[in-house]
This record gives structure tokens, sequence and C-alpha cells, in this order.
């Protein structure tokens, strides 16, 4: 599948993308604020395009012809949390060089409106570290209210402490 915004293109992470994907995921302002390690290697990229990207509605965001971020639907039991039947979580990122031009809102946006129109999904939930507060502006955007607040571990099983968010069909 292959979803249009006026500035963006979401579609399928392809093999191909690894080198791109590196160079964003490298950065350690990315993956630590979610959670995740930065990637170490071209070759980390790619596995992770393999397995974690080619999950069901998980797209690369792309700018042009350069894949500048993700964005992606988890349904249970691939999701972090257990929100109920017919939830989906939203995540989300975008390259430093892009941040604050909308794209990760404008992204998201379409993404949900897939999710309620074509999947019939009833809610969707998203999460984000309390220090995060960009990503949690992308929530507030979108829409979302505030839910709860949750502990999860990162990569290096830190605690950390994250503002869960719905957003209701």
């Amino acid at each position: 599948m292959i979803l249009k915004t006026e500035n963006l293109t979401l579609r399928p992470w392809k093999d191909s993308d690894a080198e791109c994907l590196y160079h964003f995921a490298k950065n350690p302002k990315i993956g630590p604020i979610a959670g995740w390690p930065p990637h170490e290697s071209v070759e980390d990229s790619l596995n992770i395009i393999r397995t974690v990207f080619a999950k069901k509605e998980t797209y690369a965001i792309v700018k042009g012809d350069v894949p500048i971020g993700c964005v992606g639907l988890l349904f249970h039991p691939d999701c972090n949390h257990w929100w109920g039947e017919g939830a989906a979580e939203l995540g989300y990122w975008i390259g430093e060089e892009y941040w604050n031009n909308g794209y990760a809102t404008e992204a998201s946006k379409e993404l949900i409106r897939h999710a309620f129109f074509d999947l019939n999904v009833d809610a969707i939930y998203a999460s984000y570290r309390q220090e995060n507060k960009q990503s949690g502006r992308v929530l507030e955007k979108l829409g979302f209210k505030y839910f709860t607040d949750l502990n999860n571990v990162n990569y290096l099983g830190e605690a950390f402490f994250e503002i869960a968010m719905k957003l209701e069909k």
C-alpha cells in the first residue's frame, strides 16, 4: 500500500533504503528518546528494515525520493502495550534534518485516516517520553488526549516514564 499526502509519500521500506535509514537512525537524538538504540551499521539498518519495518502498516516517510523517517501502526501482539480489541498503537520518527516541518504530523494524520476508514480501527494510542515535548506536541496537533502515565524500560534496561495518549474514531 502506498499513501500520499501533500508533501510526502508513505510506502513500504525497501532494502535499498538501508544506507539512508542508517544515516538518520545512527543519530543518538533519534532512537534513545523512543527507547531504541542508535543503529551501528548499514547492516543493522537493513536488519531493521527486514524485521521491525517489515510489519504490516509500517511505512517509510518519503520526501521526494528520500526516506526521512518512519510511521506505523502496531497491533497486538506487536505493540508495546495491550490497548484492547480494535485498537492500534501509533509510532513515528523523523530524521533530525527534517524536524520542525510538520512531517511527523502530516504522515501520522494520513495513517490515522487510513486506520479509521480503511482498517476499521476503533481507537489509536500513542506514547511519548515525558522529556520528548516535540512528540507530545505532534500528538496534540493530531487531536490525541491524555490517557495515562506509563513506566517503561529502554534497550539498556533503564526505566523511563511515558505519557500515553488516545484518539478515538
